[in-house]
């Protein structure tokens, strides 16, 4: 056998998901134990006292895995009648709490049918496990929002929750022993020894570890997960590029109307501003345009939507 076979197979059997990638969270969720252990967590109650979480089917199944913005959510019904939505969210969105509040009040209402009763409304949770900082103007990694009074503070109903896990304020070491954080580790985990590790926390950690692996060595589950992560590693670089480009071009035009103005001085100033307004409006507008095609939208609408020509829309996207 030589070298370099043996460093192939060391590399396949050191591979392991990350449970951050939406697809590779959305099959962990697939298995009841793990998706009663992490409820439980979410809920702050003992496991055993679920006693069926039963796997609802979503607005974006994973056979859209290689969509670029495409989201992957796992939505859970209670025995109660209580439902939880569930998030993975691996890169900054925009709009994003309005997003939440869409679907968490879509889930709300979609639980009354044609003639039935207000009062058969059950709890609705909305679950957003994020790999970027939403809050930045605090520590806190994990909090849970409600509808309170402004000026009492009092809980005006516990009908309506959401719930935020920013992997990215998670401490080195804290022990607060909430299971919620447990969850938060190892969804943060990065090898093999860390899940190994983590899997001693609870029997319902041990299943997560357990159900990771084998994922991680199923052939088709691993193409699906390398085509997700390659469409997130895609979409980040073209609109780096894109917005780099159109940067560039409004720059240009920006120099060119200092230089008419005829003196040095005037076009060395002209071009610096010039520059500098057109990187910032070039950004903003190349993430505008892909944002817009992410949810698709056609070429006419988004230039529409931004005001320019669609030969620009053209240009930013391809």
């Amino acid at each position: 056998m030589t070298q370099k076979t043996k460093k192939i197979q060391k590399t396949d059997s050191d591979f392991i998901m990350s449970p951050k990638v939406d697809v590779c969270f959305a099959g962990l969720m697939e298995n009841p134990i793990v998706r009663k252990g992490f409820c439980a967590a979410i809920l702050r109650v003992p496991p055993e006292t679920i006693e069926k979480t039963e796997l609802l089917l979503t607005h974006l199944q994973r056979d859209h895995a290689d969509d670029k913005l495409g989201i992957l959510d796992v939505r859970v019904r209670m025995l109660d009648g209580v439902q939880i939505n569930m998030e993975m969210q691996v890169k900054k969105y925009d709009f994003w709490d309005e997003r939440t509040l869409f679907y968490l009040c879509k889930m709300f209402s979609g639980q009354l049918k044609s003639g039935g009763s207000y009062g058969n409304l059950k709890k609705c949770i909305h679950v957003s496990i994020l790999d970027f900082i939403h809050f930045p103007k605090d520590k806190r990694f994990y909090r849970r929002i409600g509808f309170c009074d402004r000026k009492t503070g009092k809980l005006y109903s516990d009908k309506l929750e959401i719930q935020v896990l920013e992997l990215k304020k998670l401490p080195k070491e804290i022990k607060t022993g909430e299971d919620i954080v447990n969850w938060m580790r190892f969804f943060d985990g990065k090898s093999k020894e860390e899940f190994q590790q983590m899997a001693k926390e609870s029997i319902y950690l041990e299943e997560a570890y357990d159900t990771l692996q084998k994922l991680s060595a199923d052939d088709i589950k691993r193409l699906e997960y390398e085509a997700r992560e390659k469409a997130l590693k895609d979409y980040n670089t073209f609109v780096v590029d894109a917005a780099k480009r159109a940067a560039e071009r409004a720059a240009q035009r920006a120099a060119k109307q200092g230089e008419k103005r005829g003196e040095k001085r005037g076009e060395k100033r002209g071009e610096k501003r010039g520059r500098k307004i057109g990187e910032e409006n070039g950004i903003k507008l190349t993430k505008k345009v892909f944002k817009l095609q992410a949810q698709g939208e056609n070429e006419q609408n988004i230039a529409s939507e931004c005001n320019i020509t669609v030969e620009k829309v053209r240009q930013i996207l391809y």
